[in-house]
């Protein structure tokens, strides 16, 4: 993190009313928080971290000083219920993972969902985040994505995993590990196909790195474990063509003894094509056919 802090507003603490702030931080770069992250930092009662040693650093660079108390996958059950118990005394507690937007493959939605189930006030403090960050630059479609956090850490089940990703037409987000970054970009390739993919490692800290090509140039690339946070961004499978001869011919056989929708349905299955199409072309061929 860079160590050029922004001022900090001198919005008065009372102003920060009672509940729950889900607060994004910086990836890397310190200077990525927003004023409004900074004022809730500085006015809120309590700050719930992932690791209080990285959000430590983050408060010393801009002169805050709060109360940490670690909240992490391994004692959320019990930190859970004596957070919601000071939200109920109208405590202003802000949440924060140690990098980016909480609860993103991070813990904290069962304390949100606790909350508003309570009626406790839940505020949304946007800023950076891993996975959007990556695909903004990876010139992969954004109309339509997939987060899909973590694959799991076994061959075998990862291929699993994939495989039921295999048919999904929107670009997949992944996060991996530095250690299974080679392993998981083969077991992509092996189930995926030639599609072409985005290595996002350490953005916006220093080793910043982004790097294109299709999943198995890229395992070729990363065949030594990099170091770092790492995204990859998958492109989703290519349409495939329409074979309409085939179509036809089709459609003429089936249409010699069944209805029009019967035979539109049974070729739009066989040949993957889409069934209101298919329904089109089967009325103009019995329209032919007669």
């Amino acid at each position: 993190m860079t160590d050029k802090p922004i001022p900090v507003s001198s919005k008065s603490q009372s102003e920060l009313e009672a509940g729950l702030y889900v607060t994004a931080t910086p990836l890397g770069n310190s200077r990525d928080i927003t004023l409004r992250a900074l004022d809730v930092l500085q006015s809120c009662d309590i700050i719930a971290a992932e690791d209080t040693r990285v959000t430590a650093k983050l408060l010393s660079i801009y002169g805050i000083s709060k109360p940490l108390k670690s909240y992490n996958d391994h004692n959320a059950s019990l930190e859970r219920p004596r957070l919601l118990a000071r939200l109920r005394d109208g405590a202003r507690v802000a949440l924060v993972s140690d990098a980016g937007t909480p609860l993103i493959s991070d813990p904290g939605y069962k304390l949100v969902r606790e909350a508003a189930a309570e009626g406790i006030a839940v505020h949304t403090i946007p800023g950076p985040c891993a996975a959007l960050a990556a695909l903004s630059i990876a010139g992969q479609p954004t109309d339509r994505f997939l987060f899909v956090g973590f694959p799991p850490g076994r061959s075998g089940e990862r291929r699993t995993f994939l495989t039921e990703l295999q048919s999904v037409r929107a670009t997949l987000v992944f996060y991996e590990s530095p250690q299974r970054l080679a392993e998981s970009l083969l077991d992509m390739a092996a189930i995926f196909g030639l599609r072409s993919a985005t290595v996002a490692r350490e953005l916006t800290k220093f080793h910043e790195e982004v790097r294109r090509g299709s999943l198995s140039e890229l395992a070729d690339a990363f065949a030594a474990p990099p170091k770092g946070e790492i995204t990859i961004i998958v492109a989703p499978p290519e349409r495939p063509v329409p074979d309409h001869a085939r179509a036809d011919k089709l459609l003429d056989s089936a249409l010699a003894f069944m209805p029009v929708r019967a035979a539109a349905d049974l070729v739009a299955e066989a040949l993957k094509m889409p069934r209101r199409e298919t329904y089109e072309r089967a009325l103009a061929r019995k329209a032919i056919i007669e």
